[in-house]
């Protein structure tokens, strides 16, 4: 039975992750900050068969000791402070566990790895926010990285990282650069959930109109469900590699707002959206699209979930969670 670490993994793709090697026989481990961490009880009712260990990805003893307990033939390094706008407020905090937390995992596995370095595969997980102001569409692995949020800056410290470490220790290291995924399980916070909760909450009566920033910024969105299967097939490769992982299609905040209120049968919706300057970004990345032919020639991937059974999902997702008072 093959053994599997997964940092961060209270947020939707460690959850998706872990249920996917549950599925295909693996021993899997989960590192999780804080004795009292209020996810806790979502993962282990979620999925009970996985192991927690204590740790911090800015404490390099306690990495060291979870790689010991787990034993991990793969570590999937998911462990991100992920909100973007919280990044701008907290550069500090999010370069420290988002930049130099994938440096201390990295030294952590090369470290409990001994003599033979690649003996443990290690998945990073890298950005689309890298490309910021970018410089191509659609972007690709060889497109010039140029971030625009302090948490875009400690993405693309962390991926060149994982680089240098395949390349200076010969380890199995592996980047997926992830363009937005979203699903029932993303946070609150995030503007794909606030807007499948604000709808479903209108739908029911619940809640009169939902506030904004940007509505014209453009993103690729897929499941992330698919992608976490994406993350299993890199560590599956006889050589480590980065890889694009995305849908190859765009759409706007506007398009996510068209379909998740026609779900609900409204098909003007103005009146109910409101925007607030207080939501727009310092510095915007206004364009996201990603070239994953990569990914489909050399590890068979390709999305299931379209864009619009996506924001369907989220929707009834949200209805159910309504009417059941949560």
């Amino acid at each position: 039975m093959p053994s599997a670490l997964i940092t961060g993994i209270t947020g939707q793709d460690g959850l998706y992750l872990a249920e996917l090697l549950l599925e295909k026989g693996y021993d899997v481990h989960g590192l999780i900050r804080g004795q009292n961490n209020p996810r806790r009880e979502l993962v282990t009712n979620l999925v009970p068969d996985v192991q927690l260990h204590n740790g911090d990805l800015t404490d390099l003893s306690s990495l060291m000791r979870a790689m010991n307990d787990a034993q991990p033939d793969e570590v999937y390094n998911l462990g991100a402070i992920s909100f973007v706008a919280y990044s701008w407020e907290n550069a500090f905090v999010t370069s420290d566990v988002t930049g130099m937390g994938v440096l201390n995992m990295l030294e952590a596995v090369r470290l409990h790895a001994g003599d033979d370095p690649s003996s443990i595969r290690f998945y990073q997980a890298s950005s689309s926010e890298m490309f910021g102001k970018v410089q191509e569409v659609p972007q690709s692995e060889s497109t010039l990285l140029w971030p625009r949020s302090p948490y875009g800056v400690s993405k693309v410290y962390g991926h060149y990282m994982t680089i240098n470490y395949r390349e200076s220790y010969g380890m199995h290291a592996s980047s997926g650069i992830l363009f937005n995924h979203e699903s029932p399980r993303r946070g609150p916070e995030f503007v794909t959930r606030k807007i499948s909760q604000a709808v479903a909450r209108i739908s029911l009566g619940l809640q009169d109109d939902i506030t904004l920033g940007n509505l014209d910024a453009r993103r690729d969105w897929g499941y992330a469900g698919d992608y976490v299967e994406a993350m299993w097939r890199m560590l599956q490769q006889d050589e480590a590699d980065d890889y694009v992982i995305a849908t190859g299609e765009t759409w706007s905040i506007r398009d996510y707002l068209d379909l998740a209120f026609k779900h609900i049968g409204v098909d003007d919706w103005a009146h109910l959206v409101k925007q607030d300057p207080r939501f727009m970004r310092p510095a915007e990345v206004e364009l996201l699209i990603g070239d994953a032919s990569k990914a489909k020639d050399k590890l068979g991937w390709t999305p299931t979930v379209s864009f619009a059974e996506l924001v369907a999902m989220m929707v009834d997702s949200d209805i159910a969670a309504a009417k059941a008072g949560w």
